[in-house]
């Protein structure tokens, strides 16, 4: 399980240093993908199995997911970390998620999520002013 929030800076090449605490989970090959808010998410390679397998189960006769699984799985890329502990993100996926030098990577669960930190300084912000009345519409999820 994923969690935490740790900053790092991505390089000049698209590098960026994946937390020592997530490593092992992703060894040795994850994928990273275009995520929802402007974020990538990364999955370990058997989370990424499950996930896959529910993505081919969306009735593909929608145009919401037909769209919904070109976008998430024409930004997919497997990747491994190198011997520091960095991975190399694509470019459209650093243009994707509005990478520049300061991210923010986030355990959620069975996911990271990769944030630019002005964007995550954002979208932060706007959550936690709303914690609460998100957290009461949990409710309705049996939560």
């Amino acid at each position: 399980m994923f969690m935490g929030e740790y900053q790092h800076a991505i390089d000049e090449k698209g590098r960026l240093t994946i937390p020592s605490k997530f490593r092992d989970e992703l060894a040795p090959t994850f994928v990273i993908t275009r995520g929802l808010d402007k974020c990538l998410f990364v999955y370990p390679m058997e989370e990424w199995k499950v996930l896959e397998q529910k993505l081919k189960a969306l009735p593909m006769m929608k145009a919401e997911a037909r769209a919904f699984s070109r976008m998430f799985f024409s930004g997919a890329t497997e990747c491994e970390l190198d011997k520091q502990g960095r991975v190399n993100i694509p470019n459209n996926l650093i243009n994707h998620a509005l990478l520049e030098k300061d991210c923010v990577i986030i355990g959620v669960s069975g996911k990271i999520e990769i944030w630019s930190k002005a964007e995550w300084d954002r979208y932060s912000q706007a959550s936690e002013d709303s914690f609460n009345e998100i957290a009461e519409t949990l409710i309705d999820f049996n939560f």
